[in-house]
């Protein structure tokens, strides 16, 4: 299964939604816009991102034991992916935000930290600080400052965010806890991609397979959380993609290159394959051959921008809402 560019910012938009934050919205972009394998993505070190390009030179590789292992990529498949501008730019801003500290388990920055509630999203469906900031329309800070500072808030200001915590079932201790240092394969595709692309929890034991329950308003909506969350809900989301996997966004990724008429040299680069036939060793990739690619690449995004554009003009993910209305 293969989606679109437009599926891709879509699943991209509906993962940070049920996060609540930006990571997963740049991760999922990147992904879809360089093919990079997860083991890739989840052990790129801040180090690593260039001005106009990702250079590929480990991998955190899961063991069976849970144990994430720092190693070459696959086939020591070392690289430079070229990055189109607008994703350079999500990059960048994802540096800015990512972790200051350095990982316990590896003594490194990098790009993304896992998410701590992601993986039991479906158990312990508590609603985040953030849903409470949205719901109320401030910003987190505001709202941490009336659960530990309440007099520094406004009156006004403090009975829209308490009536939020109330509605939607907020539970402190729910947020307490910091993130996780790595993204995990199966919590990531269970909790966050699989309903994010398909609108649907998988079926987990004990628990049944269901819609996410959302609150209508803004759209794409809003997941509902904390007791009651299925009797609160107003909406749930339509599919996307049944049957796509975050490895289905390399296959993705291939997919655009082939639709663009992209050299197999230039394709098997950003991959990570080497062809070893003759006629590939007589096969040079050119500067034109790179510009026109990231053309190709930066003009669906747009494409894509565009489309979602149309279906409501702002996103209650920041840095969606930014790219919308910047281009209106």
């Amino acid at each position: 299964m293969v989606t679109s560019a437009l599926g891709i910012l879509l699943i991209a938009e509906r993962a940070a939604l049920l996060s609540g934050r930006d990571d997963e919205f740049v991760g999922i972009v990147l992904k879809g816009y360089t093919g990079l394998r997860w083991g890739e993505i989840v052990g790129l070190e801040t180090e690593f991102i260039r001005p106009a390009a990702v250079r590929v030179e480990w991998q955190l590789y899961e063991l069976d034991s849970g144990e994430l292992h720092r190693c070459p990529p696959k086939d020591d498949s070392h690289r430079t992916v070229d990055t189109p501008g607008f994703l350079s730019g999500l990059l960048t801003g994802q540096v800015a935000s990512a972790n200051v500290k350095p990982c316990t388990c590896h003594g490194l920055r990098y790009l993304f930290s896992g998410h701590g509630a992601a993986n039991g999203a479906a158990r312990r469906p508590g609603a985040k600080l953030v849903d409470v900031a949205r719901a109320a329309g401030v910003s987190t800070g505001t709202v941490s400052n009336v659960l530990n500072r309440l007099l520094a808030v406004a009156l006004d200001t403090r009975d829209r965010v308490e009536k939020a915590i109330a509605d939607l079932g907020y539970i402190r201790a729910w947020a307490s806890g910091e993130n996780a240092a790595h993204w995990r394969r199966n919590g990531f595709a269970t909790w966050l991609f699989h309903p994010a692309a398909t609108g649907w929890y998988p079926k987990k034991a004990p628990e049944e397979a269901r819609p996410v329950p959302l609150l209508a308003e803004p759209w794409p909506g809003i997941p509902a959380r904390g007791r009651g969350a299925a009797a609160r809900a107003e909406a749930c989301w339509l599919p996307i993609a049944r049957g796509l996997t975050p490895h289905g966004l390399r296959h993705t990724h291939k997919t655009m290159m082939d639709e663009f008429g992209t050299p197999p040299k230039l394709k098997d680069e950003r991959m990570g394959h080497e062809d070893g036939s003759v006629q590939a060793r007589y096969s040079h990739i050119t500067a034109d051959m790179r510009r026109k690619l990231m053309d190709d690449l930066t003009a669906v995004w747009e494409q894509s921008l565009d489309a979602r554009r149309r279906m409501s003009a702002g996103s209650p993910v920041r840095v969606l809402d930014t790219l919308l209305r910047e281009g209106q």
